[in-house]
């Protein structure tokens, strides 16, 4: 027997195998419903104006990213107010946005990564004029940044509060550049401009001496009527020491930079982005220490899980010590296999039973249709062409028993069936014949 070919539990094996595979491949159809597509290789950022702090801050985002195969693309903007619609638009991916300026539409629509940076509130005015309270702004010319800027939305917004409007006050659209020169050049009497300390128009007006910037005196008052302002001092001296610039400390209010996404953003490249961020933003300022950002305060829209999940814990397990494509493929393989090792699991305890079931079943099924040949035979008088068709039933059952490979647990019963089909010819060969 052990040198015949396979054939009933052989069609048994491939039986089960087949529906393994079938279940195999219905758990990684199953699996793949879950799992997140492969993060985009070309995002678009939107920064403002290029001679602005966004704009070199996503030239060093790019710079980060390339690093992990992926291509920024770099588009400049008149500010945060049109870099927010350029996220309800699907013109870009993400996009810096300065606190203060989203509207309760972009809120439910967007998501932020955190916060990066404080981006102070400057107000540059002309001496000899001594400015105290942005209710002496009525009746001057000032620039408030050009429309779609973040500086304009925040300008506009404290001096409505102050009485301050069109009406009152001649408002200008400049750009910071051109605000700067006006003011220095006596064409305008203020100007308001949000931006990082390093700017080369805030340094250049710092280093101004027919400039002076305004202090908030009544900053708290704001920061606790705006919940995106805080107030913070500059140090006198800390801007130089050598010129002791600003010769006294100013108070001034401060929102956050945020990196705003859409809700679609691949997680992957939230927790890329946040990375960048960390190597970017983590160094002190004139306003920070070493540390503080990037951080989930002061946040312009609600932080992504991502992003929450990030300032708790870190980046995942696998994103801290693996490139970042690796980390991307071996996670999206780990939620492929872990519902296919749950279905493999009680498949391997199935297959087996149900293996030695069907080896069973056959066995029996042999032993019906033997118990048929001898009930058919039993005290009877059988006559020539009788005994050959038993005996042809005969042969055709030890063949198939004969042509079946089995399994050692089951080996005892084959040969106990062999041997009572030899019993069974015997008692066909010796039955009395009709003559």
């Amino acid at each position: 027997m052990s040198g015949k070919t396979t054939r009933g539990t052989g069609k048994d094996s491939i039986l089960a195998i087949s529906i393994s595979i079938i279940l195999v491949f219905a758990g990684f159809w199953a699996a793949f419903q879950f799992v997140e597509p492969a993060p985009p290789t070309h995002i678009k950022i939107s920064t403002g104006s290029t001679e602005g702090a966004y704009f070199k801050y996503a030239h060093q985002y790019r710079d980060v990213l390339a690093k992990s195969g992926i291509e920024l693309e770099i588009l400049s903007s008149a500010g945060s107010s049109e870099n927010i619609q350029r996220l309800l638009d699907n013109i870009v991916d993400i996009a810096f946005v300065q606190g203060g300026v989203s509207d309760k539409n972009s809120a439910n629509q967007l998501l932020s990564l955190g916060s990066l940076y404080y981006e102070p509130i400057w107000l540059f005015y002309r001496q000899p004029s001594i400015l105290k309270q942005l209710t002496s702004l009525a009746g001057k010319k000032v620039a408030v940044g050009p429309e779609g800027s973040g500086t304009r939305t925040l300008a506009l917004r404290l001096l409505e509060k102050n009485g301050i409007d069109n009406k009152t006050a001649e408002l200008l659209p400049l750009t910071g550049q051109e605000a700067a020169s006006s003011l220095i050049a006596g064409e305008i009497d203020a100007l308001f401009m949000v931006a990082s300390s390093d700017s080369p128009a805030i340094q250049k007006l710092l280093h101004e001496k027919r400039i002076e910037l305004m202090s908030f005196s009544r900053a708290e008052a704001y920061s606790r009527l705006n919940s995106f302002l805080s107030p913070v001092h500059l140090p006198e001296g800390m801007v130089d020491l050598k010129n002791n610039i600003p010769d006294h400390e100013i108070t001034l209010l401060v929102p956050t930079a945020n990196l705003a996404i859409r809700k679609d953003f691949h997680p992957a490249l939230s927790i890329l982005f946040l990375q960048a961020a960390q190597k970017i933003h983590h160094g002190a300022s004139l306003f920070s220490n070493r540390g503080t950002f990037p951080n989930a305060t002061g946040l312009e829209f609600p932080i992504s899980d991502e992003a929450e999940r990030y300032y708790q814990k870190g980046a995942p397990f696998l994103m801290r010590f693996l490139p970042f494509w690796a980390a991307i493929m071996i996670d999206r393989m780990v939620v492929m296999l872990i519902p296919l090792i749950a279905l493999l699991f009680p498949l391997f305890k199935i297959m087996p039973p149900l293996y030695r079931w069907r080896v069973r079943s056959k066995i029996y099924r042999w032993y019906r249709e033997l118990q048929a040949v001898d009930d058919s035979v039993h005290n009877q008088q059988l006559t020539e062409p009788q005994r050959q068709v038993f005996s042809k039933e005969l042969a055709r059952i030890e063949n198939e028993v004969n042509k079946v490979k089995t399994p050692l647990s089951y080996a005892d019963q084959v040969y106990n069936l062999l041997l009572h089909i030899d019993l069974v010819r015997k008692k066909v060969a010796t039955t009395d014949q009709i003559n």
